[in-house]
């Protein structure tokens, strides 16, 4: 089986799909680049994770730079998962999921990264539910494997 027999496998509208995950990928370059922006302005050098807040008085700060950047990386496996293989069954739907999710975390890491935890949620929070959008594409895709004939 050549490779253009694998794309023709695949739906017509699956290339929005990719292109999402591609966007969260750049988005996950640009909070990677801020937090070594924040290591360099708040003095927190490798291999430090986090800043100790008696030794640093800008360790609030940096450290929610940080966990905005952390947050992403812990939740960005589920994306993917539930990106890749719910855009199969319904691609549309799963882009633009995805689409509102890359934003809704581009609020979620700029809000963190102001050292107030709460300004993460106001958008930030929509993740959540493009997330929950996400697993409900993947279910119909498991269950229309289940039920094929």
């Amino acid at each position: 089986m050549g490779s253009s027999s694998v794309v023709e496998l695949l739906p017509k509208d699956y290339g929005y799909v990719v292109l999402a995950a591609v966007l969260y990928s750049f988005l996950n370059f640009f909070m990677a680049a801020q937090v070594g922006k924040a290591r360099k302005k708040y003095k927190v050098f490798y291999p430090t994770m986090y800043a100790s807040e008696s030794d640093n008085k800008d360790a609030k700060v940096f450290n929610c730079v940080q966990r905005g950047h952390q947050n992403s990386l812990e939740m960005m496996p589920l994306f993917f998962v539930f990106l890749l293989l719910g855009g199969l069954r319904h691609p549309c739907i799963s882009a633009a999921l995805g689409l509102l999710y890359a934003v809704s975390r581009y609020f979620y890491f700029k809000g963190y990264s102001t050292g107030d935890p709460q300004k993460r949620l106001p958008i930030g929070g929509y993740g959540f539910l493009a997330l929950m959008g996400l697993i409900v594409c993947t279910i119909s895709f498991g269950v229309t494997l289940l039920l094929r004939a």
